[in-house]
């Protein structure tokens, strides 16, 4: 079992080496189409699972704000290992929702336990005594294969969404199908989690309706109080982090191709200069500004989160509107970053391309389309 005692600073130094860590397997992660070994041993380690756990568990029932600078750091090494990352400490925070005798059991063994999950009703649920039998498919559930528990949304008997619920189950309750094959966040290993007739004690059940308020049943702690709206960091702040890492990896392409470009002036084409750095620098100076933009839009929403019972809904409401935006910002800056590097920094060994990737793919998760949070935000601005 791990040290009980990591802190806060620790999270954020911590970042630092799994950024590292992950970077050296980053390629041989989106190979094998989940983390390396090595990547989840490093989070586990570094305290992601543990961040938002309730003290009594050995936790740290910590802040938003250092989670957010903490997993944008690990991006900057692999986009992939930073969306681990965000959901293995956010799943947790859900779980902390649970009846007190249910979170204590899956963090019987220590706080660093590897909960992944999906919150869309997909399976069935009926009530039995004691508590519920479970069925069914969740697909795209990111970490599955290192995952040690899953909460699961279903639907219940009576067909009212309002009345689906979320389920905690043990690895040894569930398979996996290899279905994760796509173009983008390979490495997130987001396959399919398969339940057949699990018997659910009801002290691992809880209200969809509950969670997604930020009604926990037996924790006060400021973060088990907070809407979901609001935290959609979790899915945004992986982006920030695969920005920063591609505004990097182009810098020191870029800056050896000029270098290669000012030793060999005979190579310039007639009537072109020799070397002309202002594209190269207005690339830079505007992707460096909008991830600082950004940066500021996640971080500002950060600590209305921390603010807990003392949010307002507009303050709920922007939230959700400032991931979705600064997802946006973030796909325009990887965009510009791949066209402006040029042909030949579009090899497949280029880190570039696979941080455009990631980035264009985990923009398309639902919680972050703008369309969806302008709407929630405009509601309460415009009232009709």
């Amino acid at each position: 079992m791990l040290d009980h005692q990591l802190t806060m600073v620790d999270l954020s130094s911590a970042a630092r080496d799994v950024a590292t860590v992950a970077g050296q397997h980053a390629a041989e992660t989106e190979r094998a189409r989940r983390l390396h070994p090595e990547v989840v041993d490093a989070l586990r380690a570094a305290g992601f699972a543990r961040h938002f756990v309730p003290t009594s568990c050995g936790g740290n029932a910590s802040t938003f704000l250092e989670s957010t600078r903490a997993i944008s750091t690990v991006g900057e090494g692999c986009t992939a290992a930073a969306w681990c990352a965000s959901l293995i400490a956010h799943l947790a925070r859900m779980a902390a929702h649970l009846p007190a005798e249910g979170y204590r059991e899956i963090w019987a063994d220590g706080p660093d336990t590897l909960v992944v999950g999906s919150l869309t009703p997909l399976g069935k649920a009926e009530p039995v005594t004691g508590g519920w039998r479970l069925s069914g498919q969740w697909g795209f559930i990111s970490g599955v294969d290192f995952s040690d528990w899953a909460l699961l949304g279903a639907m219940v008997p009576g067909g009212d969404p309002t009345q689906a619920r979320i389920f905690a189950i043990p690895r040894t309750a569930y398979r996996i199908d290899q279905t994760w094959f796509n173009v983008g966040m390979a490495g997130t290993g987001s396959n399919t989690l398969i339940v057949e007739d699990v018997f659910v004690p009801a002290a691992r059940a809880m209200s969809r309706d509950d969670l997604f308020a930020g009604r926990a049943v037996d924790s006060i702690a400021a973060c088990h109080a907070v809407p979901m709206q609001a935290t959609t960091l979790m899915f945004a702040t992986p982006a920030l982090g695969g920005a920063r890492g591609a505004l990097k990896s182009w810098s020191a392409y870029i800056t050896q191709k000029m270098r290669n470009a000012a030793a060999r002036p005979a190579m310039a084409l007639p009537g072109m200069p020799t070397l002309n750095r202002a594209p190269h620098d207005v690339t830079l100076a505007r992707c460096a500004g909008e991830i600082d933009a950004a940066q500021l839009l996640l971080e500002r929403a950060s600590i209305t989160a921390d603010k807990s019972t003392a949010m307002t809904q507009l303050e709920t409401m922007r939230n959700w509107r400032d991931c979705a935006l600064a997802t946006d910002m973030m796909v325009t800056v990887v965009n510009r970053l791949f066209r402006a590097i040029g042909t030949t920094g579009q090899s497949a060994v280029n880190p570039v391309q696979r941080f455009w990737r990631d980035v264009n793919s985990l923009a398309g998760h639902m919680g972050l389309q703008f369309e969806s949070a302008a709407s929630a935000y405009g509601g309460e601005i415009i009232k009709i």
